[in-house]
């Protein structure tokens, strides 16, 4: 079978003009980056501002093996069936993270037939946002470390610096740094920290920032140290904002690419759903509602994650209202949880498949605490049995909920013909009523608690000293009634990840709380989740290659 990146290399792609088109855009709404890319103006969102907003769907899926359970994969193939059978669909999707393109995953354009494109620019630098969410970062670093050395007049403590510097790179290395060290024209000495760029307040401001003037006020308002008094230090006490705001005002702008069968997508922003909050930007979600009758999305990880962060920040900020969720589940998925290893999830095992339903049943159960309805896809893989497909489906169908498989890895559009008409009859059949699991009123720790207790089916939480120090200074600057943004293993619906299929018995211990103002929620570290994620003994970066006449290889 031909590989991701052949399948894309031999695809007979759109000009972008074309796709912009196509769904009514002029040569003044969008800013080329070469033939196949572009960034869509600010004046489009004055012009299709009185525009009725067409039907929200979101893709998220059950918690997923290491090598993840295809969301984008269906998320693109469901855009492209939905096309098929007449409904105008966009596409809204993340931009790729180079941490996972060269270390474990691979890259995050889909697969198989159901792919957006150009692949190798999506996954790689694409229009450059990544590099300017980065710049903007470590400018404010930069800045910090530059006031301290040139006299301090705010005072800051050197000890309490909340912000990190970040690159888009696995790179455990540089998790814990000692920088400033030479002589004295090199910088104070001080320990400090960097992060993957899409787990950056940065990224997460980019995904939530309405316009430029939003923008620049929540970049304003990062929290970057506390002076020796106690008293908070913010990115503007250090001018940070306007230059910084400078060097993201292309990044905000949304961008649009095609899938394989020429549906339109957007693609903006990437924040980790693990470690950060998981979605695409709310401007490019918002102007795709615009530019047709149906939107797909998808959230980061399973629904315990991306799926929460997207109703409980995203919706919540945005006033979205999604119309449907579509539940994704793997076969194999369903097995690992039943506690099969990783070599062996291709073998036909029943026992297993059934020891790991429990896991579907309670995501199934989750996203109907929104009051969105759902849907089940099974995203086929080429050793699933007819009597393992056969089982998930009477499972799902004794939840009420309905089922419908995919092949749109292998066929496409045309493999997902059956859950685009399922997805349109739900919608059709069903009011959406919608709301947020939570009052973002309650406590932090109370808000810590309901997803705890609803969503990962935890007895409680421990909440650490060094968390409820925190969480008592965050409020205190008046930041206790924003959403949590809770950091965890993906593997689980517990903070352990070796605690499989649908745990009992567990607590959740919060290891720390970080502010992160400028987005407008607060960060909980659970467990031993780490916000620099480290490359794998064999990263992909291994297999990746360009020859002479610059055609890329090994991207998958």
């Amino acid at each position: 079978m031909k590989s991701d990146i052949e399948i894309a290399q031999e695809t007979k792609m759109k000009r972008i003009g074309e796709i912009a088109a196509s769904i009514g855009l002029s040569e003044d709404d969008y800013e080329p980056y070469g033939h196949y890319k572009a960034k869509l103006s600010e004046e489009l969102y004055v012009k299709t501002a009185d525009r009725p907003d067409g039907k929200l769907i979101l893709v998220t899926a059950v918690n997923p093996t290491p090598a993840g359970e295809g969301k984008t994969t269906i998320s693109v193939g469901l855009s492209q069936a939905m096309n098929k059978i007449g409904k105008k669909t966009m596409l809204a999707l993340r931009e790729p993270s180079l941490g996972p393109v060269f270390g474990i995953k691979g890259g995050a354009a889909g697969g198989g037939y159901a792919q957006v494109v150009p692949m190798e620019d999506i996954n790689l630098h694409f229009t450059g946002d990544m590099h300017a969410l980065t710049s903007a970062n470590n400018l404010l670093c930069a800045l910090l470390d530059n006031h301290i050395q040139q006299g301090n007049v705010l005072k800051i403590d050197t000890r309490r610096i909340m912000i990190d510097r970040c690159l888009d790179m696995n790179d455990r290395a540089l998790r814990n740094v000692v920088v400033g060290l030479g002589g004295k024209p090199d910088g104070v000495p001080r320990e400090d920290h960097f992060r993957i760029t899409v787990a950056a307040e940065v990224m997460a401001i980019l995904c939530l920032a309405s316009d430029l003037s939003d923008l620049k006020k929540r970049l304003g308002n990062i929290l970057a140290a506390y002076d020796t008094d106690g008293n908070p230090v913010y990115a503007r006490d250090l001018k940070a904002d306007g230059a910084m705001t400078a060097l993201l005002r292309d990044a905000l702008k949304p961008n649009l690419v095609q899938t394989l069968e020429n549906t339109p997508c957007i693609i903006h922003g990437g924040p980790f759903a693990n470690i950060a909050h998981g979605c695409n930007s709310v401007r490019a979600t918002k102007l795709a509602l615009k530019l047709g009758d149906y939107t797909v999305t998808e959230a980061g990880f399973g629904s315990d994650l991306g799926a929460e962060k997207f109703f409980d920040i995203k919706c919540r900020f945005a006033g979205l209202r999604p119309s449907c969720t579509v539940l994704v589940a793997t076969i194999r998925a369903l097995k690992y949880n039943g506690g099969v290893p990783k070599t062996e999830l291709t073998k036909e095992n029943l026992a297993a498949l059934k020891a790991g339903l429990p896991n579907l049943k309670t995501h199934i159960e989750n996203m109907k605490k929104y009051g969105v309805p759902v849907v089940v896809a099974i995203n086929r893989f080429y050793a699933d049995t007819e009597a393992e497909i056969a089982a998930v489906k009477e499972f799902a169908e004794s939840m009420n909920v309905p089922c419908e498989i995919a092949e749109v890895f292998a066929k496409g559009g045309d493999g997902g013909i059956s859950l685009a008409e399922t997805v349109v009859k739900t919608i059709d059949e069903n009011e959406s009523n919608f709301k947020p699991l939570y009052d973002e009123k309650l406590s932090i720790k109370e808000k810590i608690e309901a997803i705890a207790k609803e969503i990962y089916r935890a007895d409680g939480v421990i909440i650490t000293p060094k968390a409820a120090k925190a969480i008592d200074e965050i409020t205190k600057l008046g930041y206790g009634e924003t959403p949590v943004c809770i950091a965890k293993t993906q593997y689980s619906l517990s903070d352990d990840p070796s605690k499989l299929c649908a745990p009992t018995g567990f607590e959740i211990t919060v290891r720390d709380v970080k502010l992160s103002a400028g987005a407008g929620f607060v960060v909980a570290l659970t467990g031993d989740i780490m916000v620099m994620p480290g490359l794998p003994k064999a990263p992909a970066a291994n297999i990746i290659d360009c020859d002479n006449a610059g055609k890329i290889s090994g991207l998958f």
